[in-house]
């Protein structure tokens, strides 16, 4: 099945932060790990403010893989901006958790999820009086 189109979504606040998602695909190895990172770095340079990755229908992360992610969200990091990962299964969760990539993105149940995660970040701070 071909994977769906990776599209850059509107932006998600009056500011003009926008936000993409990318698609990782049934199989994140070093060939689909090298085009999310391609795909993540790209939308970086483009000046997207939040980063959501689907793992929707993603069976297995291998060990190259997550090497890859980290480096998607180091890069994210460097430009302060936050990653979110969402449609993440149970078992990919407790890899994530167990090499401590959870510590550095948000989980979502889905994509809009991710979207509306990414907006409470881009929120202003609310004034105390």
């Amino acid at each position: 099945m071909p994977e769906p189109p990776t599209l850059p979504l509107p932006p998600i606040s009056p500011g003009g932060v926008g936000v993409a998602v990318v698609h990782a695909g049934d199989y994140v190895n070093k060939l689909s790990g090298q085009r999310i990172e391609r795909e993540c770095l790209l939308r970086l340079e483009a000046g997207c403010r939040g980063l959501v990755i689907s793992f929707r229908g993603t069976e297995l992360v291998n060990s190259i893989g997550v090497s890859i992610l980290i480096g998607v969200i180091l890069a994210a990091e460097q430009r302060g901006t936050p990653v979110v990962f969402s449609h993440v299964s149970r078992h990919t969760v407790e890899l994530f958790d167990l090499l401590g990539l959870t510590r550095h993105v948000a989980l979502a149940e889905s994509d809009e999820a991710a979207v509306a995660t990414l907006e409470e970040f881009a929120a202003p701070p609310l004034q105390g009086h």
